[in-house]
């Protein structure tokens, strides 16, 4: 059998043109169902190409198989992505663009390039001729909202005994935060100077620019002109029929490591609030202000906290519709594994109350946390030092994944080595090309090793 670095050499231009492909279909989940499907619809054509057997679970996920051994194994990943607005990119977003040495695309990061990568691996399985476990590819199409793909798939089929998810970073994470996506709202809009404040396309992303008109004098136009100058944030001021228009500009991030960008929304509710005072501007922006700001640790709500196993609670503004007949805000919020979810969300809907606000429960992920010696933790340590040489650390993130759905039986596990700065759910997504196939070995051995292992 050839070597998998050899394998891999072989598949790389064709994989590349692939790649471009997939990339190219705008699978914004938050956006609704129909281009998701087509991304599922266009990687299932290409597995069955492979002469791979495949299976479509209700348009919203399916998957990519190989063997026959009562083992059953997974990869678990997704084929949707977050908005890309195309200001802030050096390239087109939603195509492949190979520059200085990486790999530009919404997606390629996140979760699209895996993806293709693990198909690639079970094709080359195939064409070896490797016997063992069955082993699946299985591709989701809403794990950017929610993950109900994932969900609505194991209702239809089995769990696997052994699967990773390369949907994160090296090494090996075996513990992931709780995840509350919640929205906070008022049963009317109180506000009497705001006619307009929107941020925010997907829940789970820092906002990078947030929009407000407003209604006001000369005399608040010259404070609004005073705040911008004292460089509370990046603001521009412009004039519409409809008043005077605020446009804050921020730097999105995953909400999983919020303090890498910069919350436009945020910043635009302290400039509102500082300008207009509280009552103007109704309870909604006014809690946002005084309860969020600019923080990202949730401290004024008084949910700050920690545990050795997984860090900091993390707090995300991620989207403001505040209008004449509506007033909504949307909050992640990723809690330490060792702490109650309900504790969390009895503490926001305290703070709420106060204000007159609603808490509705968007969505909810339970943490996950896995002991050292779980079997896949052990079977992908040893494929990841026969590739590289190295051992595998174990680490925490505050990032969802699909390896919460799998009952303890699999981790997150790459594609993002831990120095690339590969700008998840920001503009400008890319992957180091050298690294980027280096994972790709890594995958190909890791499902290699599955297939042989022995369940005892």
């Amino acid at each position: 059998m050839k070597k998998f670095d050899e394998i891999i050499e072989s598949y790389k231009e064709e994989f590349l043109s692939d790649l471009n492909e997939l990339l190219s279909i705008q699978s914004v989940s938050a956006l609704g169902s129909e281009v998701p499907e087509k991304a599922l619809n266009w990687m299932l054509a290409k597995a069955e190409s492979f002469g791979l057997k495949t299976k479509n679970i209700d348009n919203i996920a399916g998957h990519a198989e190989y063997g026959e051994g009562e083992i059953l194994c997974g990869v678990l990943t997704h084929l949707d992505v977050v908005p890309a607005q195309k200001e802030g990119w050096l390239c087109e977003p939603f195509a492949l663009t190979r520059k200085d040495g990486r790999l530009y695309g919404r997606g390629i990061a996140d979760d699209k390039g895996a993806a293709l990568a693990a198909l690639y691996c079970l094709r080359a399985l195939k064409e070896c001729g490797v016997e063992g476990n069955k082993i699946r590819v299985i591709f989701g199409t809403s794990e950017e909202i929610g993950m109900n793909d994932m969900k609505v798939y194991f209702e239809h089929e089995q769990l696997p005994d052994l699967s990773f998810t390369p949907d994160s970073s090296y090494g090996i994470c075996k513990a992931e935060k709780g995840i509350y996506h919640l929205e906070i709202s008022s049963p009317f809009a109180d506000n009497t100077v705001l006619n307009y404040f929107e941020a925010g396309s997907a829940n789970n992303v820092v906002p990078d620019t947030a929009v407000a008109i407003v209604d006001c004098s000369e005399y608040e136009e010259d404070m609004i002109r005073r705040y911008i100058n004292a460089d509370h944030g990046r603001f521009e001021l412009s004039y519409t029929i409809d008043g005077t228009k605020i446009v804050s500009r921020g730097t999105a991030a995953h909400a999983c490591e919020p303090h890498k960008g910069f919350n436009a929304a945020g910043a635009l509710a302290l400039l509102l609030c500082n300008v207009f005072g509280y009552e103007r501007v109704g309870s909604l922006c006014s809690y946002i202000d005084f309860c969020i700001g600019m923080e990202t640790n949730g401290r004024s709500m008084g949910i700050k906290m920690r545990d050795s196993a997984s860090g900091e609670l993390t707090l995300t503004l991620s989207r403001v519709q505040i209008g004449a007949d509506k007033a909504r805000a949307v909050i992640d919020v990723r809690y330490p594994v060792t702490v109650m979810g309900d504790i969390v969300l009895y503490q926001i809907r305290k703070t709420a109350a106060r204000e007159g606000l609603k808490v509705t429960v968007l969505d909810h992920e339970k943490p996950l946390f896995l002991d050292d010696t779980t079997p896949i933790v052990n079977i992908l340590s040893n494929a990841y030092k026969t590739v590289t040489g190295s051992d595998a650390e174990l680490y925490t993130t505050g990032g969802g994944t699909y390896a919460r759905m799998l009952g303890g039986k699999g981790v997150a596990f790459g594609p993002v080595f831990p120095d690339d700065d590969c700008r998840m759910h920001n503009t400008n997504e890319s992957l180091d090309e050298e690294k980027f196939f280096r994972h790709f070995h890594i995958c190909m051995q890791s499902m290699h090793d599955m297939m042989k292992t022995e369940m005892r």
